[in-house]
């Protein structure tokens, strides 16, 4: 058990830090922007307090608003993101996940890709939206978001397979 607590708590400093120092300098184009930090949400452990998911995510979200100073849009994604995970878990994982029985090291790729694409779409629509707050520029905000998303899954997937433990 405190072996996970401090994983989490090292995985969440990591990536507000590689974020906010890092990665919030990125633009590519002019609306290709990675958003590392929602890996803390793809990792946290499925069976883990969501009451407590959910402080985390809002407070990981928070700390790179503080930073970008963004007004909040980091914060409302990321509790957006948070809230909705276990339907986008129960929706790629199916019966495994009802009965707590997932890993997600060990899951199928198909799986594994669907959660990730439908997590980091959502919470990059939320924060694009927010950003815009106007759906007068409806297609930039769906280009931002696709964009953005398939680059920040890109990197998803690199920093996994850099961190895979099966590899070392």
């Amino acid at each position: 058990m405190n072996s996970v607590i401090i994983t989490n708590t090292l995985r969440f400093v990591v990536l507000l830090l590689l974020q906010v120092l890092l990665l919030n300098n990125i633009n590519f184009l002019g609306y290709i922007n990675p958003y590392l930090y929602v890996l803390f949400l793809i990792l946290y452990p499925f069976n883990g307090n969501q009451t407590l998911f959910i402080f985390l995510s809002f407070l990981l979200g928070w700390g790179v608003d503080i930073f970008e100073d963004s007004g909040g849009i980091n914060a409302a994604a990321c509790l957006v993101a948070a809230y909705i995970r276990p339907a986008i878990l129960r929706f790629s994982f199916g019966v495994s996940y009802d009965y707590q029985t997932i890993k997600f090291s060990s899951t199928q790729p198909g799986s594994r890709i669907s959660y990730v694409f439908i997590l980091v779409l959502v919470h990059h629509f939320v924060l694009f939206l927010l950003e815009f707050f106007n759906f007068a520029h409806f297609l930039l905000l769906l280009k931002k978001t696709f964009f953005s998303a398939i680059f920040t899954i890109i990197l998803v997937f690199l920093t996994l397979a850099l961190f895979n433990r099966r590899s070392r």
